[in-house]
């Protein structure tokens, strides 16, 4: 596993193009993952600083999280098919119980942002999506 950071975040709202690039933490390999308008927003306006009036679907999850005393271990990317990233997130049950759960890279990408989380990325997913810097 190779741990990542999001680079930078891409929302071009006249062409309706949404996307995460994340970077090898220390490192110049890329990941550029298409991402929907909404999940960019709520990281968007995460990274800004901006609040919701009301609570957004990935603050409702960090809540759900926090009520069942469970904890957010890390984000996993693992798979890269027919150009659809899969990835997983890593949770810790307050008895110490591992908990993995399927996710969409962008929720997951919103929950780190949120709970700063790591994100990691499988070797293999680099290898069939890498951009250099």
């Amino acid at each position: 596993m190779v741990r990542v950071e999001l680079a930078k975040i891409i929302i071009d709202e006249k062409n309706h193009d949404q996307a995460v690039v994340l970077r090898e933490k220390g490192g110049h390999r890329q990941i550029p993952i298409v991402i929907g308008f909404v999940e960019a927003t709520s990281i968007q306006m995460k990274i800004s600083g901006v609040e919701a009036p009301r609570p957004l679907t990935h603050d409702l999850l960090v809540s759900v999280i926090k009520s069942l005393d469970a904890e957010l271990s890390y984000i996993l990317i693992d798979d890269l098919i027919d150009g659809t990233f899969f990835a997983k997130l890593k949770l810790k049950t307050r008895e110490g119980a591992e908990v993995t759960v399927d996710s969409r890279p962008s929720d997951g990408v919103a929950l780190s942002i949120r709970l700063q989380t790591p994100i990691f990325v499988e070797e293999k997913v680099f290898h069939q999506a890498t951009l250099s810097e």
